[in-house]
């Protein structure tokens, strides 16, 4: 577990989960990214999906795991709508690679729309190349697919 300023980052549970699904609109807004939320994923790899946590609940959250190859990929990071802007999103980036990087991984992947500039814009402030992929989501579905190598020294 990481404290740092009253918030402790730390494995997800199942209990989160649900919690994170029930306030889905405080961190996605009008995006319904509910069916991008997989319970497997904290069932499976528990220990690289963390929540940050303080008193008033769950301010962020990161969700990955770890491919054979050595990529600590990340499927979910998002920072609750009154928590923005306080470094949250880079800290749980930190705590997730520190994990990753614990598991074998060498690298880290994420992906996004190619619409989502706020993304793009995250992910390339910390050092993460930039490759915008035709048909990767399937036929006429572009993402904007990300890499960087390990460590993440991020402050």
């Amino acid at each position: 577990m990481i404290v740092i300023m009253g918030i402790h980052i730390a494995p997800a549970g199942v209990a989160d989960f649900h919690q994170l699904l029930t306030d889905h609109p405080r961190y996605w807004g009008e995006r319904d990214l509910r069916s991008l939320h997989l319970l497997a994923l904290v069932q499976e790899f528990g220990s690289t999906c963390l929540v940050a946590r303080a008193e008033d609940g769950i301010r962020g959250y990161i969700f990955g795991f770890v491919t054979p190859d050595g990529t600590g990929y990340v499927h979910l990071i998002a920072t609750r709508d009154d928590a923005r802007g306080a470094g949250l999103g880079r800290r749980l980036y930190a705590a997730f690679a520190e994990a990753a990087a614990r598991h074998g991984a060498l690298q880290l992947k994420a992906i996004t729309s190619v619409e989502n500039t706020g993304s793009i814009a995250f992910h390339r402030s910390l050092g993460f190349d930039t490759k915008i992929v035709d048909d990767y989501n399937g036929p006429g579905r572009a993402m904007a697919v990300f890499h960087r190598d390990l460590p993440l020294n991020v402050t």
